[in-house]
């Protein structure tokens, strides 16, 4: 009789495209997405948790073919009793549920709909450095206002919002430019064939990699890329490309000379003159509210996702140095994005509803104030009451439910308690401030043993014997002084919690 192969263990590792993060970073991004949240709701906008799974059709970017949805999304076909159903996906951003659920249920809010919302995303995409297939988005949108001063709003929140998390006045700018300024380009360009319009948005969009001589090139016959291969251009000539260059090198020494240049570029296109008059009201609307042009300030270079929004587009840039992977100086770069997107509602109500909003990329912030060492730091582990005698456990954990009670985070040893030197050990390893001890010589004589794992670390490092002598890191104390003396040594006013 064959013998039976034995079932593979399954590899402990985790998927290509995605990590797992473990105690100070989940803190630590806790923390940041709690200070935002504070500044979207300082603002006046609400919560909104929306499913992480939508129909493929809700998402409308990505539509199923033959055998599976586009690749983009992580999607799958419901079954139905044994029967094809709808495709459904997870969601690959936070805007598209938006939408669905304003359109779902915009007779239950107000207009506008203010609401913000933090949670992960996937994106079937092919990972790489730094480029994961799951990350976290925190967006902040308005839902049926026309008005650009609602985009002004936003400019002036993720300025808030940066400076909020620890990003310095000066180290970051929120830029602002308009779609309606580039469709103007456009028109007096006499783009009429929607495959040329594409493919200048497609080399526009290379602004800030190839500079104003390679959009030039690229969009006439071609250029040498780093690599030296050849890339085809759009084949316009230098006429037809020169509004495109006049307004990516618009941007002036002020916001007046910006403005006028950009008249300049588009003249002649009604559209354009609207996109400029609506970038003048959003700077005079920032600077009412005081900020100036060292934290918002508006600037034709922004051209990413000028393909996709339909009037203003910002973007947060942090504009300190940082040293690559090879200790090259380079700008961190953008951390934050957003602009108006008036059409993405109409395909759910058939009809056009403003909206405006901003998602900032959390990893990234999280990434720069590292590179900046604005990291969090280490927190303290927990208290560990020891374990001498397995049968007196319920007096241990007396004793952790009086420092729990007291706000001190603390835990008994669950491990095995035969060896005390594996209690230390693991205390330590836990980056415990303070380690508990009760054997039965305490426990008859009402008292307890308090080590200062902190101090004792220190004093192992650097004291000679005699200074070991002069600064004890173990105390011992009455049973009922237990809770005072770990506050003491752990600064901890009375009151406060750790």
């Amino acid at each position: 009789m064959a013998r039976q192969k034995k079932t593979p263990r399954p590899k402990a590792q985790t998927p290509k495209g995605f990590r797992d993060y473990f105690g100070v970073e989940v803190v630590e991004r806790a923390a940041m997405l709690d200070a935002i949240a504070r500044v979207y709701h300082h603002y006046g906008f609400d919560a909104l948790d929306s499913s992480a799974v939508e129909t493929v059709e809700a998402l409308g970017k990505f539509l199923p073919d033959v055998d599976r949805p586009n690749v983009g999304v992580f999607a799958w076909q419901e079954d139905e009793g044994g029967k094809p159903g709808d495709w459904l996906a997870l969601r690959y951003d936070l805007t598209a549920p938006l939408a669905r659920v304003y359109a779902q249920h915009k007779d239950d809010l107000p207009t506008p709909y203010r609401r913000y919302a933090m949670g992960p995303v996937w994106r079937n995409e092919k990972p790489g450095p730094g480029r994961f297939r799951q990350f976290f988005q925190c967006d902040a949108d308005t839902v049926g206002a026309a008005s650009v001063a609602a985009d002004a709003e936003i400019c002036a929140m993720l300025a808030d919002c940066l400076e909020t998390v620890g990003i310095a006045r000066g180290d970051y700018q929120v830029r602002v430019n308009n779609r309606k300024v580039l469709n103007g380009v456009l028109e007096i360009m006499g783009l009429d064939d929607a495959g040329h319009r594409d493919a200048v948005l497609r080399t526009i969009d290379k602004f800030d990699k190839v500079g104003s001589d390679g959009v030039r090139a690229l969009l006439g016959k071609g250029r040498l890329d780093a690599s030296g291969a050849y890339i085809d251009g759009v084949g316009l000539s230098d006429a037809q490309s020169g509004p495109v260059i006049a307004f990516l090198t618009s941007k002036g020494a002020n916001v007046a000379e910006t403005l006028a240049n950009l008249r300049n570029a588009v003249a002649g296109s009604a559209i354009g003159a609207e996109g400029v008059d609506e970038l003048e009201e959003i700077a005079a609307l920032v600077a009412a509210q005081g900020y100036g042009a060292d934290r918002i300030e508006i600037d034709p270079s922004v051209v990413r996702g000028l393909g996709y929004y339909t009037g203003p587009v910002f973007e947060a840039e942090l504009t300190f140095d940082i040293l690559d992977e090879h200790g090259v100086k380079r700008q961190f770069g953008s951390v934050a994005g957003g602009g108006r997107y008036d059409d993405l509602v109409k395909r759910f109500t058939g009809q056009a509803v403003p909206a405006t909003g901003v998602s900032i990329g959390v990893d990234r912030l999280l990434a720069a104030l590292r590179a900046r060492g604005q990291g969090a730091q280490t927190a303290p582990g927990p208290v560990v009451v020891t374990v001498m005698d397995r049968a007196r456990m319920a007096d241990y954990m007396s004793m952790v439910g009086e420092l729990r009670q007291a706000g001190i985070r603390a835990e008994v040893y669950l491990g095995n308690p035969k060896n005390f030197g594996n209690q230390l050990k693991y205390a330590d390893r836990r980056g415990s401030p303070v380690a508990i001890i009760e054997g039965a010589d305490e426990q008859a004589q009402g008292v307890v043993q308090i080590k200062d794992l902190v101090l004792g670390a220190k004093i192992a490092a650097s004291a000679t014997l005699e200074e070991w002598k002069e600064r004890p890191s173990q105390f011992e104390v009455p049973r009922a002084q237990m809770v005072a003396k770990v506050r003491e040594i752990m600064g901890l006013a009375p009151g406060r919690a750790n």
